[in-house]
């Protein structure tokens, strides 16, 4: 028997069977429990996703599978149901991402950090807002997902850790004191990522990003998951590299790192000519101002670049520059002091152009 080989005609037998017997003894029957994380939805109705591609298999591969044969999750049947076409929901909401927080913290702080009901037409808004947001996918939104009696009680779990709140703290979580921190720290600069993303949301910007940005998780951005893939499909449009090392080439310049001065060429010859990454040193809630200019890129190795965006907040190509010089200087004094020779870790960083 193979896992996952079965039909969208197993399928359909499998919810009849369902249908048949009622939810409590088909469980019974195959042993499985109600479902705790995914549901399939078919005409309007819900069923327990593990336990229907479970026994899918009795039709298509001659006998039932084990609850413990299978997970519920996408790695087993909620994806083999929606690769045969059936809906998959999620029988409970997905955390908050820090996008969404920032958003639901952006109105609390305008309401004095004080909590709002679910019928507060800001509320109500912010739910239409976040459900418009392409980062939880359709499977995981129930018709719960962020409606207004959850953003409402993201408000409360938000100023109930205010500094000034008297009362006991809601069961929130770390990510809504961080957010919260950081508008309390910088309301203004927080206040244009909020505006930024709402912008964005409202005019589509944000909708057809590629993805590829949430899977690098090195890279950390403390104004949200939308606008790092913002910034990232810029950094990764190719007409504006291409343009960024025509014009640094027409003025006579070198590909080199602007960080640290590594030359792909030098080390890696023909295979090396012309390569160099390109970065957008403008601040992700201010780059959405415009079209970019060539000014706004620098020109560095994929180490440096890595480094840049490992840890928020982002050091420019020349602070980054500054940071090794004083780590290798430092180095070099400690070799000195002690007597030893130098060693190929003493890097000598390029003097910048």
């Amino acid at each position: 028997m193979r896992k996952g080989a079965i039909s969208r005609d197993g399928v359909l037998k499998a919810l009849l069977e369902y249908d048949e017997l009622g939810r409590d003894l088909f469980l019974t029957k195959y042993g499985y429990k109600p479902a705790t994380g995914y549901l399939l939805l078919h005409e309007e109705r819900t069923y327990d996703s593990k336990a229907i591609a479970g026994v899918a298999h009795k039709f298509d591969q001659g006998r039932a599978l084990k609850p413990e044969e299978l997970s519920g999750g996408r790695s087993h049947a909620a994806r083999w149901l929606a690769r045969l076409g059936f809906t998959i929901r999620s029988s409970r909401s997905p955390d908050w991402t820090r996008d969404e927080i920032i958003l639901a913290c952006e109105l609390a702080m305008a309401n004095g950090w004080k909590r709002l009901e679910f019928n507060d037409p800001r509320v109500v808004e912010l739910s239409a807002l976040l459900q418009t947001m392409p980062i939880h996918p359709e499977e995981l939104r129930n018709e719960l997902f962020r409606n207004p009696n959850g953003v409402a009680r993201k408000t409360v779990d938000i100023t109930s850790r205010h500094p000034a709140y008297t009362g006991k703290p809601t069961n929130g979580n770390a990510l809504d004191v961080e957010v919260m921190n950081d508008f309390l720290a910088r309301p203004a600069e927080m206040s244009e990522v909020a505006r930024r993303i709402r912008q964005g949301l409202g005019a589509g910007d944000l909708q057809d990003l590629p993805a590829a940005a949430e899977e690098e998780d090195d890279y950390s951005a403390p104004e949200g998951r939308l606008l790092l893939r913002r910034h990232l499909s810029r950094e990764r449009n190719k007409g504006l590299r291409k343009r960024k090392i025509d014009g640094v080439l027409r003025q006579g310049g070198q590909l080199a790192c602007e960080a640290c001065g590594f030359d792909f060429e030098e080390i890696y010859g023909d295979r090396g000519k012309g390569y160099i990454e390109c970065h957008h040193v403008i601040p992700l809630h201010k780059a959405g101002e415009g079209r970019t200019k060539l000014s706004d890129l620098a020109l560095i190795c994929a180490n440096c670049h890595r480094m840049i965006h490992r840890r928020a907040p982002w050091p420019t190509p020349g602070e980054l520059r500054a940071s090794m010089e004083q780590r290798h200087a430092a180095d070099r004094r400690a070799a000195e002091v002690l007597g030893r020779p130098r060693s190929s870790a003493d890097v000598q960083v390029v003097p910048e152009p």
